[in-house]
């Protein structure tokens, strides 16, 4: 972790271990289960039901101490397992991001407690 205390933000690579692994990922569903929501193919969707089962989150880092970080935002549940961290760099941010209107409305709500 040495060093990770100079950034603001880390990458938190993660596996969707708490999830049956479904057979087939071929069929559009709607995201997260909402028929309000367009159907979409599993990869224009970041649900944990994945061919990979690999999650990935931008977190805020709140705290390195010693081997201990405590990260703001983390989208997994408690007890899931970690298998890298990355540190959020500037460079590797894109820019002019677009997302259709539904993902916009769905987000806004996402982090409401």
């Amino acid at each position: 972790m040495q060093g990770l205390e100079d950034f603001s933000h880390v990458d938190v690579l993660f596996i969707f271990d708490q999830f049956p692994p479904h057979d087939d990922y071929r069929e559009p569903r709607p995201n997260r289960g909402r028929t309000d929501l367009p159907p979409v193919g599993i990869f224009a969707g970041r649900g944990p039901r994945r061919p990979n089962r690999i999650g990935v989150t931008c977190c805020a880092i709140e705290s390195v101490r010693g081997r201990q970080l405590t990260v703001v935002g983390l989208d997994a549940v408690s007890g899931t397992p970690v298998i890298d961290l990355k540190p959020t760099m500037a460079e590797f941010l894109p820019v002019n991001v677009q997302q259709p209107e539904w993902v916009s409305h769905l987000m806004s709500e996402y982090f409401q407690p």
